[in-house]
């Protein structure tokens, strides 16, 4: 019993990697997750979807790599944070829809709140901003929208999860109704500050107590698997959310360690240690990791398009057949255009919150073409982590020096990672490693079924691949810093803000 198996359920993809007990990838098997879009700004997932594709991509991994059930010393599960499933109690099927963490439905929801007063309240809790990225305005929306659901949740029949719950409850046969720490923090429903659900902003959302799963470890017991799923029962031993596992899986353990993952967004973390720091530029307080009872905090800054925006590139304009055709296509643009991509499809992050802005492009000549966009959709990406580590360093003295370690599908590109090493001014790490939010996960679960060190010593084995250094010229850097500062700036005032 010396491998472990990572659950890791993405916002565009299912995958199960078997690692093992030196956390080395023995197999993995992968599925794409279809994209649900029944209105402008509104994304939705079928979980009945995502259910096959976990126990379909599980059984292959495990049966790639050779073994059986009792092999498996224990599941990790990493998940998309915030989206949101409500589900009957007796039959396990959910009642709509999942609504995704991109969704921007409940935005009014949200602008009504602020103006009733509950911004401040809502902050101090849970470090979170009002916006319709978190659950709890979501779960609202499900209870007003579906036939009959608001009775049933108060009559005790409905339970609500984040992704993580969901597959907890399904793969136990529903016995477990539980989250961890970090997928917690993310529902704006619980204290931060006393690891809790919170009694007043479950009445501030008119949400039912008896709707939320209990609160766990990041590492620990979370039940057992159905005997019929895999051959025999597996525990599961570690759960966190897709951006906490990734700043385990980096080995982010010490105070000022930071990394950002570029998937379909991309999600910068800052280890803040045993204390949570109040952001005072728009970023979020939220737990990192909670271990043995102890929670270890972090700043967070969240950006809603990153990979996204390449695949805007090859599915919206169609300039690019594969996402990575987007590196040579960008490397033809010419040095005389300075072309700016903003891309709020779905509004801006951190840290300017703007849930009315939408995309645009800025600097366009007669001259720009498909590398002009293509570039600027990579250095959009740049100019974005720009903005969080500049907000953390104002937040946050210890973030002054920090090396950045990178991770997820963009860092793959040299041109993209090179480029934020040079807006950033600062060394960028990409690891040995690739797959960090897995590793998170199995590392989790191995630590908790004693197959796996510490934290440090865990993080002693992290492997540098490579190391970005800035090459761009001052001078040069800051005019393209001040142009992209330029572009958000029109963009939000095309939206009013």
């Amino acid at each position: 019993m010396a491998h472990l198996l990572a659950i890791d359920q993405g916002t565009t993809s299912t995958r199960a990697i078997v690692f093992d007990a030196a956390l080395a990838p023995v197999a993995s098997a992968q599925q794409e997750l279809r994209q649900i879009f029944p209105a402008p700004g509104w994304v939705e997932h079928d979980p009945e979807e995502i259910w096959r594709a976990v126990v379909a991509t599980s059984r292959d991994a495990i049966g790639k790599a050779g073994l059986a059930a009792r092999d498996i010393a224990g599941i990790g599960i990493t998940n998309q944070r915030e989206t949101t499933i409500v589900w009957d109690r007796a039959t396990g099927k959910p009642i709509h829809n999942a609504i995704v963490w991109q969704d921007r439905r409940t935005a009014d929801v949200c602008a009504e709140l602020r103006r009733a007063g509950h911004e401040e309240p809502v902050a101090s809790k849970t470090g979170l901003v009002l916006d319709p990225y978190f659950s709890a305005t979501k779960i609202a929306w499900l209870l007003d929208n579906v036939s009959g659901a608001r009775a049933a949740a108060q009559a005790g029949r409905l339970a609500f999860g984040t992704i993580d719950s969901f597959l907890l409850w399904r793969l136990t046969g529903g016995a477990v109704h539980a989250t961890d720490a970090t997928n917690a923090a993310r529902t704006m429903l619980m204290d931060i500050h006393r690891g809790a659900w919170d009694a007043a902003l479950l009445d501030t959302f008119r949400i039912p107590a008896g709707m939320l799963p209990d609160i766990r470890d990041t590492a620990g017991e979370f039940g057992t698997t159905l005997s019929e799923l895999f051959g025999a029962p597996i525990r599961i031993l570690g759960v966190a959310g897709d951006q906490q596992a990734a700043t385990v899986g980096q080995g982010c353990f010490i105070p000022g360690m930071m990394k950002s993952t570029y998937g379909t967004g991309c999600f910068a973390l800052l280890n803040t240690g045993d204390k949570p720091v109040r952001s005072r530029h728009k970023l979020l307080t939220t737990i990192a990791y909670q271990l043995a009872g102890k929670r270890t905090y972090a700043l967070e800054g969240a950006i809603f398009i990153a990979g996204a925006a390449v695949q805007w590139l090859r599915d919206g304009l169609k300039i690019i057949a594969r996402a990575a055709d987007v590196n040579a296509l960008a490397l033809q643009a010419d040095p005389a255009e300075q072309v700016y991509l903003v891309p709020a499809f779905t509004g801006l992050g951190a840290p300017y919150w703007d849930a009315e802005a939408r995309g645009a492009l800025f600097g366009l000549t007669r001259n720009s073409g498909a590398a002009e966009i293509a570039q600027a959709a990579l250095e959009s990406v740049g100019y974005q982590t720009r903005d969080l580590l500049e907000a953390m360093r104002a937040d946050w003295p210890g973030a002054a020096d920090t090396v950045l370690r990178v991770d997820g599908g963009m860092t793959a590109s040299d041109v993209t990672m090179q480029f934020v090493a040079d807006i950033l001014a600062a060394p960028v790490d990409r690891p040995a490693v690739m797959e960090t939010t897995a590793l998170g996960a199995a590392y989790l679960a191995g630590f908790a079924a004693g197959v796996c060190p510490d934290p440090s010593g865990f993080a002693a084995t992290w492997k540098l691949d490579r190391r970005y250094q800035p090459k761009m010229d001052a001078a040069q850097r800051e005019k393209k810093w001040s142009g992209w500062k330029d572009a958000v700036r029109r963009t939000r005032s095309a939206s009013g803000a």
